[in-house]
């Protein structure tokens, strides 16, 4: 038995901002709160959206000092902002920390408490104000998610959040929005969305809806990955990946992802490093030390992907995954922690940490191949150069 959790709308497609009106309306909502970044504010997007609100005849505050991996306190800013209007939905717009915020913020500002009471494995389940989704990159996938991260600063611990609660109500999921990305978010972000993908197919927790769009999400943005990164105008190549996003959040959404997450996170969380980028950092050697346990799963990804044909053996096609996760690496310039310029002493005391963080988040669990702490710490020194 499987429980399949979805937005209850999705616009998707060129020009779907045009729709946030009608589509507020018909959820019977009106006055949101727009959470956002500095970036967006200042290059006219956030203006657009305002715009197009209020031609419609609705009223809108915008809040735009949403941080990269949001803390605590930076949530607790947004909640302020939130409390000290009249609204009745709030708009996450932007990345995966403008949409964290968002979810983070739609249940403090409704019902209180904290973050950290509410961390995995608690489930929040219970709405608070309903949550709109408007993602600008094709990576996170948390327009579709029932998932947030915030960190708490008091100890560098990225706190998994999951539950009901946090799935958007409403994704408008607009291409045309990430077609001035830069060349690094649009790498990072595209090899997030491959991990989501991936990691929801090879899950313990997988099951046959998952699966679907997993393998349709491989299918979408393998072909497309290093095509918007060397032609960023190129709006087939944009739409596929944003579609591949939106079909890997809502996969791993509904089978979770697995160890690249759990490892990943503590990276982020300690030496501020994307979410997208320590994924890809780690996707080639937890891949490899994984696949024994799940052979024929992770060949189906490489024969997704395109990367071996339906006639090879299951060996041969993982062997050319793991080959090709460490290409495309390798092609976009992703850097290890190394060269990343991460201190290597201040890397290797903190292991033991980031393995007991790792562990603690319940990702791993859901791996094929379930690690000690010992073997997260030595994959992480495996990823280091």
């Amino acid at each position: 038995m499987s429980a399949i959790f979805l937005p209850r709308a999705m616009r998707i497609g060129a020009g779907a901002l045009t729709e946030l009106p009608a589509a507020l309306a018909q959820l019977g909502l009106r006055a949101p709160a727009i959470l956002t970044d500095a970036f967006l504010a200042g290059s006219g997007a956030l203006d657009r959206v305002l715009g197009i609100l209020a031609e419609a005849g609705m009223e809108a505050r915008a809040y735009s000092a949403v941080i990269p991996d949001p803390t605590v306190a930076s949530v607790d800013a947004a909640v302020a902002f939130v409390q000290g209007g009249d609204h009745d939905c709030i708009i996450g717009f932007g990345g995966g920390s403008p949409i964290d915020t968002a979810k983070a913020v739609a249940i403090l500002a409704a019902r209180g408490g904290t973050m950290r009471e509410r961390k995995a494995p608690h489930q929040e389940n219970v709405p608070g104000l309903p949550i709109i989704a408007i993602p600008t990159t094709a990576g996170t996938g948390s327009e579709a998610t029932r998932f947030t991260i915030i960190t708490d600063e008091a100890n560098d611990e990225k706190m998994l959040c999951a539950g009901l609660a946090y799935l958007p109500v409403l994704a408008i999921v607009d291409y045309e929005l990430t077609l001035t990305k830069p060349l690094r978010l649009t790498a990072d972000t595209g090899i997030d969305a491959l991990t989501h993908a991936i990691e929801a197919y090879v899950s313990k927790l997988a099951n046959p809806f998952s699966d679907g769009m997993a393998i349709a999400a491989m299918r979408s943005i393998w072909p497309n990955l290093r095509r918007v990164c060397e032609q960023p105008g190129d709006r087939a190549a944009r739409e596929a990946m944003m579609v591949g996003s939106l079909q890997a959040g809502i996969a791993f959404s509904n089978a979770s992802v697995a160890l690249v997450h759990g490892m990943s996170r503590p990276i982020g969380a300690h030496f501020h490093v994307a979410h997208g980028l320590s994924n890809a950092m780690l996707l080639p050697a937890v891949t490899a030390w994984s696949a024994p346990a799940a052979l024929g799963r992770y060949a189906d990804c490489a024969r997704a992907m395109g990367v071996s044909d339906s006639g090879e053996g299951d060996q041969a096609a993982v062997a050319r995954l793991v080959e090709a996760l460490r290409d495309a690496n390798r092609d976009l310039s992703v850097p290890t922690p190394k060269s990343y310029g991460i201190d290597e002493a201040r890397w290797t005391e903190l292991l033991p940490l980031m393995a007991e963080q790792a562990l603690a988040s319940g990702s791993p669990g859901n791996n094929p191949r379930i690690p000690d702490a010992e073997t997260i710490q030595a994959l992480y020194r495996q990823a280091w150069a």
